[in-house]
């Protein structure tokens, strides 16, 4: 690549990059400023570093709270769909069965319906099992996430050395203990990979949550920001405050676990 090309691509990018982040600095410097000065100058810094709307956001919505609710959701969430997605294609690789070959397809075929379409049925099954309003309830609807983590994990997992696994068997270790001991290391790249992507799905989830939660000492913290519209419907720089209050655990979670994902990713495709 010329010189010349190298320097258009690089302005180019830099222009996508600013056109892309705008949003972000429009809402970001409009939380340090009083409503009379985002309508004044919305797009201008502000002129003093006023961290009020900050002080009136933690005063008076309850994020602790909402964090508490969205963390415990997250985390049992991914480590539910991570397990399940794992287990599963172990199965199907293990044992090649005719009717695990079917049960592939159906799976292809569950994960082509959209989520939405299923809201009503799900609720219905929820309201069955006392768990509508309830945090552990979330956690079975975001079980279903399994179904990305199978078709990815399976795709890593056919490329694992299987001599180490016959030589296990050998050993007489049984298909637990392969699975736990030998399959779960080796598999370790695609597991942060897809842990990293459904946790960024989970957290940043408005639709599961404003469905099937009701109660406002249940709220994620999505679910808070989408209620706070309401709240803040004549002081957006307070919205845009907790807007960015929410997302921030997500931007700082990207930052520290993006090299985990280009590795993994490019270990799999290496490794194919």
């Amino acid at each position: 690549m010329t010189r010349l090309k190298r320097a258009t691509l690089s302005v180019v990018m830099i222009a996508v990059a600013c056109l892309v982040a705008l949003p972000l600095y429009y809402i970001v410097v409009n939380t340090f400023k009083t409503q009379a000065e985002m309508v004044a100058s919305p797009i201008a810094l502000p002129t003093s570093l006023n961290l009020q709307n900050y002080v009136a956001v933690f005063r008076d919505v309850p994020l602790a709270q909402s964090f508490a609710n969205t963390l415990y959701v997250t985390v049992v969430g991914v480590l539910v769909q991570l397990l399940i997605g794992a287990m599963a294609a172990y199965g199907m690789i293990m044992r090649a069965s005719r009717f695990n070959r079917i049960l592939g397809i159906v799976l292809v075929l569950a994960f082509v319906v959209p989520a939405q379409s299923t809201l009503i049925p799900l609720y219905r099954m929820l309201v069955g099992v006392n768990q509508v309003d309830t945090l552990n309830g979330l956690v079975i609807m975001y079980a279903a996430g399994a179904v990305f983590c199978f078709f990815l994990i399976q795709g890593y997992m056919r490329t694992l050395p299987f001599e180490v696994i016959e030589a296990a068997m050998l050993d007489g270790a049984g298909a637990v203990q392969i699975f736990w001991r030998i399959v779960l290391p080796l598999i370790r790249p695609i597991l942060v990979t897809v842990g990293v992507f459904q946790t960024m799905w989970v957290w940043n989830d408005f639709i599961l949550p404003n469905v099937f939660l009701s109660s406002p000492e249940k709220r994620t913290i999505v679910l808070q920001v989408y209620t706070a519209v309401g709240e803040f419907r004549t002081d957006w720089p307070s919205f845009m405050t907790l807007s960015v209050i929410a997302l921030l655990p997500m931007v700082v979670f990207f930052v520290v676990t993006q090299r985990h994902i280009v590795s993994g990713l490019l270990a799999g495709s290496l490794k194919g």
